[in-house]
């Protein structure tokens, strides 16, 4: 028996019966009203699901078949749904169509037909899962596990390949979790210093006052408590990469020392006097804004100009479009598998409600979202509550367009009823007739703002 798993939601027994013959091959599940194949669905997880729109309590209408493929829809937009409907019953398919499912088959049920659709949403099913894990392997391989697939991250991509081999200074800029370290790690790993060591410093994580002794390293009897000679971590990276990490946050004082290392290829360790020539590249990052630190007089702009030879801007998650779901879904694979809690999905409303949010703390934000809610989802399909978005959810209520029309022109006819002293004077200024302009009224029901205006024109 295949390990594909197939619903079947039909109340009439003698179709039950033809449709279970007819799919033996498959690890069949058959209910006969939403209630039972909602069940089914949240606790088998089938990949394709057949239902008739007529079901009980409403079988010769298709409330509940609507209702049925809307929740399913919702828990896993990914299932492909067959909906089996009436000869007379196209404008019920199309609108099935409409609301997400795969396909319609109508009445009378031919069995080899059926099959074959329903072998085909299978195959499809096959095809979009190893697309998708393709993608990610491909983008996850030529980039060292950092994952992007829009226009600005190709761009992002594109700048590492033609830098990452050459000893150009490179400022990386983005703001705090876009995986500033991650493409510094890609340039240092796609460069020919690549078997050398990485050596990163973030300058907001070490007090000023022992700053300097972490990059330079001291002598013995420097200060107070140097009681040996200390290798500082810019000699330590010889012959590989230094990557200075929030560089826009960095003393001034040690500033000219970092500039006197760009351009002298030398270092002189706390206590010492000798000039140590040092190999390595040194790639900066910060989520500042250097200019404006530079008028503000907390940054030097002679080192500016030295460490932004090549700048790569890291987009901010917001701004990336459908990577968010890719990120989403590779560190929700990642995490179960890492947490053996089996394949999860995400909800239809998760993923709307992933690529509304604002996510101030972009890819780290996002990631630790996704780590937590995998912990706690009970399910294997992960909703907002989960991720911890419901207030986003409920604060969106999303609008027709119409309304959102009948909003504007509503407000059109008021303004132009305010600031007008007439009727004719309203709808002239609108560039409708006099007889549309009191039809907008009458719609609108805005008779109070027509006061005083309709004597001046008797």
């Amino acid at each position: 028996m295949s390990d594909q798993k197939l619903l079947i939601v039909e109340d009439d027994p003698g179709l039950q019966s033809q449709l279970k013959w007819c799919f033996e091959g498959y690890q069949l599940f058959i209910a006969g009203d939403r209630a039972e194949a909602l069940d089914f669905f949240r606790g088998e997880k089938p990949e394709v699901v057949i239902t008739d729109l007529g079901l009980p309590p409403d079988p010769g209408g298709s409330s509940e078949g609507f209702a049925l493929l809307g929740e399913v829809m919702a828990i896993d937009p990914a299932v492909k749904v067959i909906v089996v409907t009436g000869r007379e019953e196209r404008d019920n398919a199309v609108s099935a169509i409409g609301m997400g499912a795969y396909d319609f088959y109508q009445k009378p049920i031919d069995v080899d037909t059926l099959k074959f659709v329903v072998e085909r949403a299978f195959r499809l099913l096959e095809l979009e899962n190893a697309n998708q894990e393709l993608l990610l392997s491909r983008v996850a391989t030529d980039t060292e596990g950092m994952i992007g697939t829009c226009p600005s991250m190709l761009e992002v991509f594109k700048v590492i390949e033609k830098a990452a081999d050459t000893s150009i200074s490179v400022l990386v800029l983005g703001e705090t979790g876009t995986g500033k370290g991650k493409v510094a790690k890609l340039l240092h790993t796609k460069s020919d210093r690549c078997d050398e060591k990485l050596v990163t410093i973030n300058c907001t994580s070490i007090p000023e006052a022992l700053l300097e002794s972490e990059l330079f390293g001291h002598e013995k009897g420097a200060f107070t408590g140097a009681v040996s000679r200390k290798i500082g971590k810019i000699e330590y990276a010889n012959g590989g990469t230094f990557f200075l990490d929030e560089i826009g946050d960095m003393p001034l004082p040690l500033q000219a020392k970092i500039l006197h290392v760009l351009q002298e290829k030398t270092i002189v360790r706390l206590g010492g006097n000798e000039e140590i020539p040092v190999d390595v590249r040194i790639i900066c990052a910060t989520h500042q804004d250097l200019e404006k630190r530079i008028e503000e007089g907390l940054f030097r702009q002679d080192l500016f100009f030295r460490i932004s030879e090549m700048v790569i801007v890291v987009p901010p998650l917001r701004e990336r479009g459908q990577d968010i779901s890719l990120l989403a879904r590779n560190f929700l694979d990642s995490y179960s598998s890492a947490q053996g809690k089996g394949r999860k999905t995400f909800s239809q409303e998760a993923l709307k409600a992933l690529n509304a949010y604002n996510w101030p703390g972009n890819i780290r934000e996002l990631e630790n979202r996704i780590k937590r809610a995998v912990i706690m989802a009970d399910k294997s399909v992960v909703g907002i509550a989960d991720l911890e978005l419901e207030s986003l959810s409920e604060s969106y209520v999303p609008e027709l367009l119409k309304d959102v029309r009948a909003k504007a022109e509503k407000q059109a006819v008021i303004k132009a009823l305010t600031n007008s002293v007439s009727i004719s004077g309203a709808a002239n200024s609108l560039g409708v007739s006099r007889p549309t302009m009191y039809n907008l009224i009458g719609k609108y029901d805005l008779e109070t703002h027509v006061a005083g205006k309709q004597e001046q024109e008797s």
